[in-house]
């Protein structure tokens, strides 16, 4: 077995974090013991390029249990746990390339050794591993059979590649599930940025002028645990229906012209490039704290900050002190990467239950459809989404409500009215 990891001694450490994790998912507990018991990925082979993390080892141990072989490259340069990385490979057979920190050149030397071992699914978050593949001849990967996609960006990414007529297999969008965009999105991105921010700073909350720019699913999770802890929360948007729904659920929403100028602490959640850009530096408060929710660190303008900068200082792990020429500090968090996993854990394994059950099902889904689906990006099959709120429902003890036959008489008829 082949592995670049950072340090094998790490291992038993690395599991007793998974088993904590595993205690926290039950709906995924579930599917692996139907997958344990079935087989329906016998002889599959996954490559996955994935935050590996807790919650990402139990996804792999339950791909195993339905019989597939599993290769696992990191999908982010800082997001990787050493120890979690350790014992996939001492304990669970898998063959793992990522160690924390590593450069753009080993990151993607990591990602063509995971497809040396010509897989038939993928599974992506971000689509660095689908776009990989896109730009490598045909033949090299002729057999893959379909893949999934676990975000936003992601799935911009790989919509856009569909769009062009060049995707070369059909991608299920995860991202796209209800059980993972309204639960994932919202309350993962929401709790784990605001846990990043404080465990790389210390920093209080309450009382800060919060800046979120974006309010997507993930925007909105920020803004609300923001505002939770006691900030007077800014929105900057794009859309006018999201900036409208930001305004109606309380926030102040700005642009960036006018948000740079009065804001504390900065996070981006957009999926897009260059959000808080040098002109935006040269407003900013001494102080001012910049961080990244987004997938890619190219939300924040870094080159931008860098040439405004005449001193640069790592003073806290994960936290850059840039010294502007004009003496104001501004402090990068994550180096402009996923502050929530760069220096926090991620998402909690609870919501990551959902959507990791979403990516085994619809692995599943692939290997018994994919003969009849189009080279295109597809939703999630709502049996699929639906089963796995009922499940989840049922692990956490709730009982819903059943319609009577009136109910449902009354709900399909036309002619029932006052």
């Amino acid at each position: 077995m082949n592995y670049q990891i950072k340090d094998i001694k790490l291992a038993k450490k690395g599991l007793l974090r998974i088993e904590w994790a595993k205690k926290n998912m039950p709906v995924l507990v579930y599917i692996m013991k139907y997958f344990k018991k079935e087989k329906p990925l016998k002889n599959l082979k996954i490559a996955c390029c994935l935050h590996v993390t807790t919650e990402t080892a139990v996804l792999t141990e339950t791909l195993l249990c339905g019989g597939a072989q599993v290769y696992l490259c990191a999908s982010n340069p800082l997001s990787t746990q050493d120890d979690v990385a350790a014992a996939l490979v001492k304990y669970f057979g898998i063959s793992v390339y990522a160690q924390k920190g590593e450069d753009t050149k080993r990151y993607y030397e990591h990602i063509k050794a995971v497809l040396s071992i010509k897989p038939d699914i993928t599974m992506d978050d971000g689509a660095d591993l689908v776009s990989s593949i896109h730009n490598l001849p045909f033949d090299k990967h002729k057999n893959i059979i379909g893949g999934t996609e676990e975000t936003t960006t992601g799935v911009i990414r790989l919509k856009a590649l569909a769009a062009a007529n060049k995707l070369r297999y059909p991608i299920i969008a995860v991202n796209e599930a209800k059980t993972k965009h309204f639960f994932d999105n919202r309350y993962g991105t929401g709790q784990s940025t605001i846990d990043g921010i404080i465990r790389a700073t210390n920093k209080l909350i309450a009382g800060t002028n919060f800046v979120v720019c974006g309010y997507g699913w993930c925007g909105r999770g920020v803004a609300m645990r923001a505002k939770g802890f006691g900030a007077n929360v800014i929105i900057v948007e794009v859309d006018p229906l999201k900036a409208l729904e930001a305004c109606m659920d309380g926030y102040k929403v700005l642009n960036m012209k006018e948000a740079s100028k009065i804001g504390d602490i900065f996070v981006t959640v957009t999926g897009n490039t260059k959000v808080i850009r040098k002109e935006h530096f040269k407003n900013m408060k001494d102080g001012a704290i910049v961080a990244n929710a987004g997938h890619f660190n190219v939300e924040i303008d870094i080159q931008g900050l860098q040439s405004l900068s005449k001193q640069k200082k790592i003073i806290r792990d994960f936290v850059e002190e840039y010294t502007l020429y004009n003496g104001r500090k501004i402090y990068l968090l994550a180096e402009g990467r996923l502050v929530n996993l760069a220096s926090a854990e991620g998402h909690p394994a609870e919501v990551m239950d959902l959507s990791f059950a979403n990516q085994a099902l619809s692995v599943e889904y692939l290997k018994n459809n994919y003969q009849k689906l189009k080279k295109q990006v597809y939703l999630v099959p709502h049996d699929i989404d639906n089963t796995i709120a009922i499940l989840k429902l049922k692990t956490i003890g709730i009982k819903l409500e059943n319609l009577t036959v009136e109910q449902k008489k009354y709900l399909s008829s036309w002619q029932l009215g006052t």
